[in-house]
């Protein structure tokens, strides 16, 4: 069992941070990195023209690792998810007999995007829910994941879902969705923002046509700052900007006014200008390398054994919460049983200094390596109070 790693986080002592899905607490060797990082640009002189590409190749080798990707290069350096899936529905081909799959009140940039390409092309938008929305059965994550692929037929084009579901933890079988998104040939896009860091995620055995992942959550990375896995189907598309640095043979910057039409291969030619970032891209490193220290499993199992004693007493409270089979362990949302008000239970979590969300009528708790039984402990009297 991985032990508690709060010594890597300046979290001060009261402080009940539950709430990683919001975004994570800097660790203490992400800001250093930052630090040093900033100190650089005070003399440019230090920064080569290697320092332009070396810290980001390191960067996409991390990610790559992390998911299992076996070709670093088809990892592109984004500022958002949204950028990411931007770039993706730039390069889908959608017409008006086609239909795009989304999840129930998924986060909104993995709709909005959609959205959009259905008004410009006449597509239709498909929201799929479970059977009963707003209660969290034994059976919900199952029965979500049939009714997906129920819905999953030869004029969807593209399915667009999240691995973790950000609002209450559901799990979807991306495997099974993917297999079946293939036979029809839509286009298969993962937002990996609420699972990858925290959780294992195989593109080998997913095979996604692409996967956005924001830094600043589960990778312990700073804002502004992720990463866009892409398969085959996406490595020769064209990106939102025509930026100097994802051409080939950029490299060379005493040849930069020969202009090459040519893009870098693979990935590199979706990344955001200015993708060198001298300060985001090492601290977004140093995370990444701390999680691949703990490894996915590891955190994914602390924060299961850390929070599993409390599920029975709350749902003998009458608080509602997915089976631990259908959710994960690290982010996962309480429901609120309806005599209670969820803004009063707010007002008690903040004054005795835990941290969590709320998403609609449920509590949101995404714990992480740094949290012990205090920090469980303090939710559940808070919980316990306000439900007598």
């Amino acid at each position: 069992m991985l032990a508690n790693q709060r010594h890597e986080f300046s979290l001060p002592e009261g402080v009940h941070y539950l709430n990683c899905a919001y975004m994570s607490p800097l660790p203490k060797r992400v800001e250093a990195v930052g630090i040093e990082s900033l100190r650089r640009k005070a003399v440019p002189s230090h920064i080569a023209a290697d320092d332009f590409f070396d810290d980001g190749e390191r960067l996409r080798f991390a990610f790559a690792r992390l998911v299992n990707a076996d070709e670093p290069r088809s990892v592109a350096i984004i500022p958002s998810a949204s950028y990411g899936l931007a770039t993706v529905a730039r390069n889908t081909l959608v017409g008006p007999s086609h239909r795009i799959l989304v999840v129930h009140e998924q986060f909104p940039s993995n709709v909005y995007t959609w959205r959009r390409l259905c008004q410009e092309t006449g597509a239709e938008m498909v929201t799929v829910g479970p059977a009963e929305p707003s209660k969290p059965s034994k059976e919900r994550a199952a029965d979500w994941n049939e009714r997906l692929l129920t819905a999953i037929d030869r004029n969807t084009a593209v399915v667009a879902i999240p691995h973790v579901h950000w609002a209450d933890g559901t799990i979807f079988d991306l495997e099974t969705i993917g297999t079946r998104a293939r036979d029809v040939g839509a286009a298969f896009i993962v937002d990996g923002t609420q699972s990858i860091g925290a959780m294992p995620f195989d593109v080998a055995r997913i095979q996604p046509d692409a996967v956005v992942c924001a830094g600043y959550k589960w990778l312990m990375g700073p804002y502004s700052l992720g990463t866009l896995y892409v398969g085959p189907r996406y490595e020769d598309g064209v990106p939102l900007e025509e930026n100097w640095i994802s051409r080939r043979g950029s490299e060379d910057f005493g040849g930069l006014v020969n202009y090459e039409d040519d893009y870098q291969p693979g990935a590199l030619r979706y990344d955001v200008g200015e993708r060198s970032n001298f300060i985001l891209v090492p601290m977004l490193l140093a995370g990444l390398e701390m999680v691949q220290q703990w490894t996915p499993d590891a955190i994914q199992e602390y924060c299961r054994a850390l929070t599993r004693s409390m599920i029975d007493p709350l749902r003998s409270l009458g608080y509602d919460v997915q089976a631990e089979s259908g959710r994960a362990a690290h982010l996962f949302g309480i429901r609120v049983p309806a005599r209670l008000q969820i803004a009063d239970i707010q007002r008690r979590l903040a004054a005795r200094g835990v941290s969590v969300s709320t998403r609609g009528n449920a509590i949101r708790v995404a714990p992480h390596v740094y949290n012990d039984e205090a920090d469980v402990q303090a939710l559940l009297e808070v919980l316990t109070e306000s439900a007598r």
